[in-house]
């Protein structure tokens, strides 16, 4: 899947490293984070067959986020968390409706990962992340991140979970 960080920097190579040292977070190379991904490959990667560019195409590597690429991203990135929030959701309600509570609790038609993916911080569900890699889970959140900030920049990785 690709993700989004958006990073607050003043020049495209500054965000890039950013959003790096995000997707860094993200895998678990920072000793004080833990790994919600396996791996990742940002879009300036030449040298893979099967990620990045290879995989998804062309997509810039950083953009402001007030340029067309950068709302292209965004949205991008906020409609996926929507999505998968509003179907997991459904999940839930199909749940609690048709099953009992044992068969929820044994995870009977996947029940209790639903549950699991709508209270998600971060990881498949969520596809937009701050610069300290945390989840931006909701539009108020969303809202906030976009208002607070002077310089923002969106950086798409692919990521393999």
């Amino acid at each position: 899947m690709v993700i989004y960080a958006l990073v607050e920097e003043s020049t495209h190579d500054d965000a890039l490293a950013t959003g790096k040292t995000v997707f860094d977070r993200l895998v678990g190379a920072d000793p004080h984070a833990g790994a919600v991904f396996d791996y990742y490959v940002c879009f300036d990667e030449e040298d893979t067959s099967v990620a990045g560019k290879a995989r998804w195409g062309e997509h810039p590597t950083a953009a402001p986020v007030d340029s067309d690429d950068g709302q292209d991203l965004l949205e991008r990135g906020w409609e996926a968390t929507k999505e998968e929030f509003e179907r997991n959701l459904e999940r839930v309600r199909e749940a609690l409706d048709e099953l009992s509570d044992e068969e929820i609790m044994r995870d009977e038609d996947l029940a209790r990962h639903a549950f699991h993916q709508v209270g998600a911080y971060d990881g498949p569900t969520i596809f937009l992340y701050n610069e300290y890699a945390n989840g931006i889970r909701h539009r108020e959140q969303l809202d906030r991140v976009l208002e607070e900030s002077e310089e923002l920049w969106i950086v798409p990785a692919d990521v393999h979970f």
